[in-house]
């Protein structure tokens, strides 16, 4: 039985047939999730000292460490980025026409 390929469209939530505003939405979500939680794992941050540095509660980084995207604000998470010294750049730009 032959697998049946289709290429990406580079942002795997509208793959997964979000509208082009939510799969947005969660693509840059995700991006800054992972950006915190690379500076958790760099700094070996345990969540009690990930939650002071990013001023949240010890919860809220447990709920970050398991991937709960639906329950952070793209404005939260570049609070939190911020608030450990971390500067988020936007890029707008045309999107790239895959074919």
């Amino acid at each position: 039985m032959a697998l049946k390929m289709q290429r990406s469209s580079g942002n795997v939530f509208a793959d997964l047939g979000f509208g082009p505003g939510e799969a947005e939405h969660l693509r840059i979500r995700s991006d800054l999730m992972a950006a915190v939680r690379k500076v958790i794992a760099s700094r070996k941050l345990t969540q009690s000292q990930a939650a002071k540095l990013f001023g949240v509660t010890q919860p809220r980084i447990s709920t970050l460490v398991r991937g709960r995207i639906d329950l952070f604000s793209i404005d939260t998470l570049v609070d939190m980025l911020a608030a450990a010294g971390v500067s988020v750049k936007l890029t707008v730009g045309r999107r790239s026409q895959v074919a």
